[in-house]
């Protein structure tokens, strides 16, 4: 699911269901981290990152920990960013070498509502109505959850080039349907901050993809590098 929201220099590795895969083992110094949580964690934590290892594989790179760093964002192997996303029944992890982009960030939630308040806490007035314009033209998308997974993905692929916080009410996301598949479509966020520096190029806005499919949804962002 996340792979079809993606450019082919991408590899991604997903797992659905709530069975911990055989490979799923934490790596020295990962197994501190989630010492004390709940087997729940422990097994989301797990899973992600054993589909983080997958995917080095595939990009020629030996499997390695990896281990949150500030503010949670994963540490990858030089030569690789990356991101991950884990929620009830699934988990993903997509990797690219550095020089393919600059930048990416992935999200996974259950299609279902946000919780009562949540909605106002995480969005912006402008947001909210086209919210309820996508809700009146195709109800069968919580479009609320599907506008929260894109601030988590903007976010993501974000803080690797800023290393700076970014509130939910600092970038404004346009959710948009393909007319050939309204489960599919694209986003864009214009950020309402100074942007990022890549290739010397201020940063605007972000472009990304989502789905709503197997009962979640998902987005992708992505960012090319600029010369």
């Amino acid at each position: 699911m996340i792979s079809e929201l993606l450019p082919d220099s991408v590899v991604a590795v997903e797992v659905y269901g709530n069975d911990e895969p055989e490979n799923a083992r934490l790596y020295p110094g990962e197994e501190a981290v989630v010492a004390q949580a709940v087997p729940k964690r422990r097994r989301e934590f797990a899973v992600a990152r054993s589909c983080a290892r997958r995917a080095m594989e595939k990009l020629g790179v030996p499997p390695q920990a990896v281990l949150p760093g500030e503010r949670g964002a994963p540490g990858w192997p030089s030569g690789l960013t990356g991101s991950m996303t884990h929620c009830d029944g699934y988990c993903a992890a997509a990797l690219v070498r550095a020089t393919d982009l600059a930048s990416l960030g992935i999200d996974a939630e259950p299609d279902g509502p946000l919780p009562d308040g949540v909605l106002p806490a995480v969005s912006l007035p402008a947001e909210r109505d086209r919210l309820r314009r996508l809700t009146h033209d195709n109800p069968g998308i919580h479009w609320d959850r599907l506008l929260f997974s894109a601030k988590e993905s903007v976010y993501k692929a974000w803080f690797p080039l800023t290393r700076k916080w970014l509130d939910f009410s600092e970038a404004d996301i346009e959710l948009s349907v393909d007319p050939d598949d309204p489960l599919t479509g694209a986003l864009r966020a214009e950020l309402l901050v100074p942007g990022p520096l890549v290739g010397g190029r201020r940063l605007t806005h972000f472009e990304g993809r989502w789905t709503a499919r197997r009962g979640l949804v998902a987005t992708a962002v992505t960012v090319p590098h600029y010369t």
